[in-house]
């Protein structure tokens, strides 16, 4: 017996986008961001994600400019980098994730840290007006504000949602409080994950179309 439900891909994405709009409040945020937090909410599924963004107003303008420029995405893990849809970078861009680059495990070892943490000393000499988007691992983050604390060259933009118990909600509230000067998006607290980094990115490339 066929259960009833709706099978038509525009009518699914279109009823999920109204839904989004009309229980997520988005009153408070910059017109700018609105497209970006309907997106990382429709990820996730959680309309009250609006109430712990935290951003530079200039997210958007900053990131959409270096992606139009060719520069690079670098990702914190592969589930990141394969939620980047690629029909919407503007200039064919390398979305690069050096977590299972084969120096990454030998690095985490000799340095006493995580893979994720060893993976990000290997963009040192992509960091230079790239778009960060790390969507799963606290250390990454930690690792990438420590890397600009010693003066590597600064992305254009940070989006930053990575998720968990340990680290997650210090990460986040440490490139809230200092960005380092550079574009940030991020969600406080313990939640995030790589689908909300992925989505955000998206939206800001696929507003580049419009």
């Amino acid at each position: 017996m066929a259960l009833e439900y709706l099978k038509d891909p525009q009518a699914i994405y279109d009823a999920s986008f109204q839904t989004v709009r009309a229980e997520a409040d988005l009153a408070a945020l910059p017109v700018s961001l609105e497209s970006i937090a309907v997106r990382m909410i429709h990820a996730c599924g959680m309309t009250d994600l609006a109430d712990d963004l935290r951003f530079d107003e200039s997210i958007a303008e900053r990131a959409g400019a270096a992606l139009e420029a060719g520069a690079p995405v670098l990702a914190d893990c592969e589930a990141v980098s394969a939620a980047v849809t690629r029909k919407f970078l503007p200039a064919g861009n390398e979305v690069i994730c050096t977590l299972n680059d084969a120096r990454t495990a030998e690095l985490a070892a000799n340095q006493a840290t995580t893979r994720s943490a060893a993976a990000v000393s290997l963009w040192a000499d992509k960091l230079g007006q790239s778009v960060i988007v790390i969507g799963n691992a606290p250390t990454a983050l930690f690792a990438l504000l420590e890397l600009l604390d010693g003066g590597a060259g600064k992305p254009a933009a940070i989006i930053a949602t990575p998720v968990g118990f340990v680290g997650a909600a210090e990460s986040k509230e440490e490139l809230a409080n200092n960005p380092r000067s550079v574009p940030f998006l991020t969600l406080l607290g313990r939640r995030g994950g790589s689908a909300m980094a992925a989505a955000a990115l998206n939206a800001i490339a696929l507003g580049l179309g419009r």
